[in-house]
């Protein structure tokens, strides 16, 4: 009795904790604010108190009490781990000091993404002109890292013989069941959540946003139905193939307007090809690959919030029935 009472007063001190988490990234996006990064803002929000929240508190609700004896010491990996460690800080080394005046970021960079991206590519909110057009080579990479790694999760955490019939079977623990103000209050609020994910998804020209911050917001939608509805009910809604699909799709449009725009004669990811109107262009290949980003992203954080609570689903089945 005294262990399990530790046990409940520790568990409420680790939601605590993350509650506590989840309002300092709610702080630090309105510093964002305050500090006219407004952008930045938006993938604080929906990132740091958003996403990171709800996926600390599922790992909280499918931890148990007792800890899994540990069969090997990975020294390998720790190896690894900190071998790379120190050659990210030994790269840190070169850089310029924190807020320097005199850093190029400030005196080069800066200025001609300021003083010339609206003239060049027509889009008032320089972050988008950054991140789509000038660094677009560079994003194209971020989308293809946050996509191997959601097929690495899923190649890690599948098991085998673990879907099909086997999974409709499984009668999990619905303890979402007995929060019905939740539930109601979900019901309202999801629907704005999504329509609000589409138009921070295509207003990331003129305003802030774009497909990262859009993506996200819409994921953490699906994590909440999921949450208060049940996996099972997740499973009906949401096909498993079709987001796996979608993870691919997105990265596929991003390279195609960069092969389409190779294609018109001019460089990979140059957008101001793709049209008569260079600045039309430039609108265009942004729009078609902040969606590819965003499908992306909406993707991949689906099929990993999909993926470990799919693997605890099937080890819940075979301790109850000794599989």
């Amino acid at each position: 009795m005294v262990s399990v009472a530790v046990a409940i007063v520790w568990m409420k001190d680790l939601i605590a904790v993350v509650m506590l988490l989840g309002i300092y990234g709610l702080l630090t996006a309105s510093f964002f604010v305050a500090m006219d990064a407004v952008d930045v803002a938006f993938t604080e929000a929906s990132v740091g108190a958003g996403i990171s929240t709800l996926l600390l508190l599922v790992a909280i609700a499918k931890t148990k009490r007792a800890e899994h004896p540990v069969r090997h010491k990975p020294m390998l990996a720790l190896l690894v781990v900190v071998v790379t460690g120190g050659l990210l800080i030994y790269g840190t080394f070169d850089m310029p000091i924190f807020g320097i005046a005199e850093a190029p970021a400030h005196t080069h960079v800066a200025q001609r993404y300021i003083e010339d991206s609206y003239a060049e590519v027509g889009i008032p909110n320089i972050v988008t002109s950054v991140l789509a057009s000038y660094r677009g080579f560079d994003t194209f990479g971020e989308v293809v890292v946050i996509f191997t790694a959601g097929i690495g999760v899923l190649g890690l955490l599948t098991v085998s013989g673990g879907t099909g019939r086997r999974n409709q079977e499984i009668t999990t623990k619905k303890m979402h069941e007995q929060h019905k103000v939740l539930r109601i209050v979900a019901k309202i609020l999801i629907p704005f959540m999504l329509l609000f994910a589409l138009y921070v998804q295509f207003h990331g020209d003129y305003g802030p946003g774009g497909g990262f911050q859009a993506g996200v917001i819409f994921a953490a939608g699906i994590i909440l139905y999921a949450m208060l509805f049940g996996m099972n009910t997740a499973r009906r809604v949401i096909n498993q193939t079709l987001i796996q699909l979608i993870a691919a799709l997105g990265v596929l449009l991003y390279g195609a307007v960069g092969m389409l725009s190779f294609v018109n004669g001019g460089t990979f990811l140059d957008y101001s090809v793709l049209l008569t109107d260079p600045i039309a262009g430039q609108h265009l290949g942004i729009i078609l690959i902040e969606l590819g980003v965003g499908l992306t992203v909406t993707a991949v954080i689906t099929i990993i919030f999909f993926s470990f609570a799919g693997r605890e689903e099937i080890q819940d089945y075979r301790n109850d029935t000794g599989a």
